[in-house]
């Protein structure tokens, strides 16, 4: 796989995003794509959606789409996909930490609590959406000691910066938590599952 933007045409699937998770999702799925993160003003978008009403999965959608046209532009003919997450928790909105500090804030705010993930993937074609998919996940975080999180944080360190909720699942992140409900893949940023099944129909990905 190469991650060269300007090799992106020679693929049949590019990833409209920068996040590495993402990435890797498609990659162990024995994807060939190209990537192109999607340059978009993303907390200026969310401001703009949160004013006119719009709910947090609406904002998720919004973005992927977003995010898939924009790169789509560049790429005729190509299959583009776009994808966003939102995290929601007693009706606050949480974006990516700024820095290990605000990581920590996050952690003292979600903790003894459930939140909400919302996942959102869009797949676009010269300009047009073809298809998206929407998935919400229920995690329910442990009462975390402040001891905890503060050697949680030393021990992930900037990768604590990569996500929402400044956490991974498929890493030290599993053990902030005392319940999950939902997929698995759409928690770490992309579901998968009915992405692939939309991909084959396409041809894509093999059937």
């Amino acid at each position: 796989m190469t991650q060269d933007p300007n090799r992106g045409g020679s693929f049949p699937v590019i990833l409209a995003s920068g996040s590495t998770s993402r990435r890797s999702l498609l990659t162990n799925a024995g994807l060939q794509f190209g990537v192109e993160a999607a340059h978009v003003d993303e907390d200026e978008i969310k401001l703009a959606l949160k004013a006119e009403g719009a709910s947090a999965a609406q904002t998720a959608e919004t973005l992927a789409e977003l995010k898939a046209q924009r790169v789509s532009r560049r790429y005729p003919g190509v299959l583009v996909i776009g994808a966003d997450q939102m995290l929601e928790c007693n009706g606050v909105w949480f974006d990516k930490p700024e820095d290990l500090d605000h990581a920590a804030a996050h952690l003292v705010a979600l903790r003894d609590k459930d939140h909400t993930l919302l996942s959102s993937v869009c797949v676009v074609r010269d300009g047009v959406r073809l298809w998206h998919h929407n998935e919400v996940a229920t995690l329910t975080m442990r009462n975390l000691s402040d001891d905890f999180i503060k050697d949680y944080l030393v021990q992930v360190g900037e990768d604590a910066l990569t996500s929402v909720g400044a956490y991974q699942l498929e890493g030290r992140g599993i053990q902030l938590f005392a319940r999950i409900k939902g997929d698995y893949f759409s928690i770490l940023g992309l579901p998968l599952l009915p992405l692939l099944d939309f991909l084959r129909g396409h041809g894509a990905v093999a059937k």
